[in-house]
């Protein structure tokens, strides 16, 4: 039968050892991961029944990312990576096992748990960046770099798929603490898969800039130049008003949908689902050539699926609706990453990552505490629905700003290879 060659198209980034162990203990970790997170917030709910602890929990977890994420994108950019990256995903070990232990003695508390989602976003403010930049290194062939990108959606999402339903299950049986220790053992995973990697050490060539000078010069390197500062933009548009979906889920799977933790696993599933497909949509593509386009249509779909979902009272029709809205937001988020990866210098590529890092992670946590406090005063199916409307309303911005990106990205695809000389083919908007 026909080999698949769609398959090997697919999935083409495993060929590199690096990057396939990576992928491995990684995709692990990530299960873990995402228990915790469904874990945390059904806890934090069941403690207090409050969407604006459930919005203020979310705002801890990630506000660090918009304050560190850029001077952890230079220390990035003069450090070794890989061993940044064991740093601080023992970091993060440590932080499950504290949580795992606090709650199966039953001493946890809303401030320990604050206290605990900011030192995890620190944690993360330099782990994220590093970890995205660090992707290059792991990939023998520059021409996968977008499949690797796109894999590592893949894996996000597919944990997503995975450790909500797990967490559901075991929250109900167990309880959160159980989720909160497999999350810890489960960070073993990558690092034995980080310590088993050959790696060629390189010595950085920012090694003697200063800190504060090397943020001065991605930050204008970045935001100089139309095509990344629009992308940025737009990708921090979109996690502040399109992501208090996964902050008010609990409060649409008890009030609303009138279920336990299994439906909120259940829910998380969907976009987990749904963000898969979407991976594998951009996986299976053979170049960056048209994802301008691409991420404006993603963001509609996102859009839209959000004021569907929040007028939706019916389980089967909330699931579908949110495998729209995984998609959305997947390809959205991915894409951009993406085109950012591919028109990037490669000795600003940490730096320029970070701001990416503080475009998506450092809005979301203002987009949870506004959507909590929101949903508060209106209600989460209002609050959402707004969100979904504010998605529509960016991507209609960014539609005009299309024609610019493509012209100032064309000669940059073309010095690079990724496009003929001669071609007419408009850059990134296929």
């Amino acid at each position: 039968m026909n080999d698949p060659k769609g398959i090997s198209l697919i999935f083409r980034a495993l060929h590199s050892r690096n990057y396939r162990l990576f992928f491995g203990g990684q995709g692990i970790s990530l299960i873990g991961t995402w228990m915790q997170q469904i874990a945390m917030s059904w806890l934090v709910y069941r403690m207090t029944n409050s969407p604006f602890l459930l919005g203020l929990i979310g705002f801890s977890s990630q506000i660090c990312s918009l304050f560190f994420s850029p001077f952890a994108g230079v220390i990035s950019d003069r450090w070794n990576r890989h061993r940044i990256l064991v740093a601080t995903q023992s970091l993060s070990m440590i932080q499950a096992f504290i949580l795992a232990v606090l709650t199966l003695t039953d001493a946890v508390t809303v401030p320990h748990l604050i206290i605990l989602a900011l030192f995890l976003g620190f944690v993360n403010a330099f782990d994220m960046p590093t970890r995205q930049a660090f992707v290059v290194e792991m990939v023998e062939k520059r021409e996968d770099l977008a499949n690797a990108i796109a894999l590592n959606s893949f894996l996000f999402n597919g944990a997503r798929l995975v450790g909500p339903s797990v967490a559901g299950i075991l929250i109900s049986i167990l309880g959160e603490g159980m989720c909160f220790f497999l999350n810890g053992l489960s960070f073993l995973a990558v690092i034995v898969a980080l310590l088993a990697m050959k790696m060629a050490y390189h010595k950085k060539g920012t090694q003697q800039t200063q800190i504060l000078q090397g943020f001065k010069e991605g930050f204008t390197y970045a935001l100089g130049f139309p095509p990344i500062r629009s992308i940025l933009l737009f990708l921090g548009w979109i996690s502040l008003v399109g992501t208090t979906n996964t902050t008010l889920m609990p409060v649409f799977a008890k009030r609303i949908l009138h279920g336990g933790p299994q439906t909120y696993g259940f829910l998380m599933a969907a976009i987990g689902a749904g963000a898969i497909v979407g991976a594998i949509f951009l996986a299976s593509r053979r170049s960056v050539l048209g994802l301008g386009r691409v991420i404006v249509l993603a963001s509609c779909i996102l859009g839209i699926g959000l004021i569907c979902f929040s007028l939706s009272h019916f389980l089967w029709l909330s699931f579908s609706v949110l495998l729209l809205v995984g998609f959305g937001m997947m390809v959205q988020m991915a894409s951009s990453n993406t085109i950012l990866q591919t028109m990037v210098d490669d000795d600003k590529r940490g730096r320029v990552m970070s701001l990416y890092v503080m475009a998506f992670m450092g809005m979301a946590p203002v987009g949870s505490l506004a959507g909590g406090s929101l949903a508060g005063v209106i209600g989460a199916p209002y609050a959402l629905a707004v969100g979904g409307a504010s998605c529509l309303l960016g991507s209609f911005i960014f539609t005009k700003k299309l024609p610019v990106i493509r012209e100032m990205v064309r000669p940059i695809y073309i010095r690079k290879g990724i496009l003929s000389e001669k071609s007419v083919i408009e850059i990134p908007a296929k």
